[in-house]
């Protein structure tokens, strides 16, 4: 691949205030349709390249739509439009000879469509004109790619003063980006004020919303009042009006979105919710903008915690199946969520919850080191039910029930410091691998993480192990497994609470279910559902030649 020549971006003058949508015009002397491609090489001649296009297979998909003249930056260029990429080569002044006025040495620069997520006719307005103006061309919104999986908007500004001209070529843009199926025109918004530093709502007023707009993006949106507020509306909320869901906060409010829409599902299907064997799938997928104090789904869906990332991605469509478990006691469902955390995790986030009034950043650390200087383990027994890479787990994945098979569950019990059940990797700024690296978002399996009783100092020093580049299960006392299905057996408690303590008994089982606290007091089963749920984020195939460009 050949890396591009210099690209002469202008700064965003064709935004809400200098372009505008409208509706297009067609001239009557539009084009006609060439039998070349619009994906102009450099070097060689130009019947040399359209051979070759000919001849290559798939060229069809980039037979041009329009060719015409625009200025970028400060040169001339040949554009070519097609249903796939917008290229462009400079336009050399002709030689003392009379040579072509193209110059067969500069070098091509296009932009993907699927990277373009807007496009406005950029005008000329007087000072406080709202509508009209002068039309100096069009202006495309354009998604690239950064460092560390980063993405970035950015403009590129197409000058011509013809009106017609830029009316056929801005209809033609329209009608490519209303082809993108999976891209939302409607989606319900989320906000939790009290996320991190009461933060969020800031941040998507002056982040998102702005990108939401110029997408041409319609949203709902609520600004959630308490907790259990956004579960509570979306239990009771038709969600066919929307492309999608999005949440503004952390991981606590990402979870408790995720339950809602699933319980939606169970619920606009028939099923009772509290016996749920196979679950129907979310109707409508789920964005997640990072705006809380922990922000492991955000950050495990697009590679990086990056509030522009996650807001082009959903603004771009880009959808991964995720898969999600279920909790449940013997009697009803508790709930769905991606990972939990028993033993030092739980009583961790159960001590940080206790002390809402400290800064973030210094409740974490506060609530880290007093669990630790009152670590102890848990007596537990952990039935499990390992995966098996066969026909049969084949034909789960597809809906058939773990009750259906004949495979066996494994039981292991013991004093364990820590229980992890994980279904996506977790990926985090305190542990860039994963907290459990060898799982993927939608493989179909959990993570069990287990951690044995040790001493002090060995505990810390595989917790450190996670930010860096060793293996934090390579200690005899850390045991891991690949499971679909977990049922937790707390033993210590029933055997040591008294009878005045047993209304407080609760408070003894704390459990960290994706960063927000759940308390129960008998054993609970954990099964994964493959592809449950489909979330905005991850796998942008964003405009990589363009990255020296900004």
């Amino acid at each position: 691949m050949h890396r591009p020549g210099r690209l002469a971006w202008a700064e965003r003058e064709g935004g809400p205030c200098g372009a505008e949508g409208g509706a297009g015009r067609t001239g009557s002397d539009a084009p006609s349709r060439s039998s070349s491609t619009g994906r102009l090489r450099h070097g060689g001649t130009r019947r040399r390249q359209e051979e070759e296009e000919e001849a290559a297979p798939g060229g069809e998909a980039q037979q041009p739509l329009l060719r015409g003249i625009f200025r970028i930056g400060k040169e001339s260029c040949d554009v070519v439009l097609s249903a796939e990429r917008l290229s462009w080569t400079p336009i050399q002044p002709e030689s003392p000879t009379g040579g072509s006025g193209i110059d067969l040495q500069c070098k091509e620069e296009h932009v993907e469509m699927k990277d373009v997520f807007s496009v406005k006719l950029k005008r000329r307005r007087l000072a406080g004109q709202q509508k009209g103006g002068f039309l100096l061309g069009i202006t495309l919104f354009v998604c690239l790619k950064k460092e560390q999986n980063k993405l970035k908007d950015s403009v590129l500004n197409l000058s011509n003063l013809s009106e017609d001209h830029c009316y056929l070529w801005f209809k033609y843009f329209k009608e490519i980006l209303n082809g993108f199926s999976n891209r939302p025109k409607s989606l319900k918004v989320f906000v939790n004020p009290n996320s991190h530093k009461r933060e969020a709502a800031r941040i998507y007023y002056d982040r998102v919303a702005p990108l939401f707009k110029l997408a041409d993006i319609r949203t709902d949106l609520i600004v959630t009042e308490y907790e259990g507020h956004a579960l509570a509306l979306l239990k009771e909320c038709d969600l066919k009006s929307f492309n999608g869901v999005v949440c503004v906060g952390g991981d606590g409010t990402a979870s408790e979105v995720a339950h809602g829409i699933l319980l939606r599902a169970q619920i606009d299907a028939g099923w009772d919710s509290d016996d749920i064997l196979e679950p129907v799938k979310a109707q409508v997928p789920l964005g997640i903008i990072p705006a809380g104090s922990t922000n492991i789904l955000a950050h495990t869906l697009n590679g990086v915690q990056h509030i522009t990332t996650a807001a082009l991605n959903i603004i771009l469509g880009h959808l991964q199946p995720v898969d999600i478990c279920s909790f449940s006691s013997p009697t009803k469902l508790l709930r769905f969520g991606f990972s939990a955390m028993f033993g030092f995790g739980s009583r961790t986030l159960a001590f940080a919850e206790k002390h809402r009034w400290m800064p973030s950043d210094q409740r974490k650390n506060f609530a880290v080191i007093k669990t630790l200087a009152s670590l102890k383990p848990e007596d537990c027994e952990l039935s499990f039910l390992p995966l098996m890479y066969s026909d049969e787990f084949q034909a789960r994945v597809q809906g058939k029930s773990c009750a259906d098979c004949q495979d066996q569950w494994d039981r292991i019990q013991g004093h364990f410091l820590n229980v992890s059940i994980m279904a996506i990797p977790c990926l985090c700024s305190m542990a860039p691998r994963g907290l459990a690296p060898n799982t993927r978002l939608n493989d179909g399996s959990i993570a069990l993480i287990v951690v044995r009783n040790t001493s002090r100092p060995q505990f810390v020093k595989h917790l450190k192990r996670y930010a860096g580049i060793k293996n934090q299960f390579s200690f005899p006392f850390v045991e891991t497994y690949t499971v679909e299905a977990v049922e937790v057996h707390l033993r210590t408690r029933k055997d040591c609470v008294s009878e005045e303590n047993v209304e407080s008994a609760e408070e003894t089982y704390p459990w960290n279910i994706d960063g927000d606290l759940m308390e129960w007091t008998s054993e609970i089963l954990v099964r994964v559902h493959p592809a449950l749920i489909c979330l905005y984020g991850g796998n942008a195939d964003t405009v990589d030649n363009l990255k020296g460009c900004l």
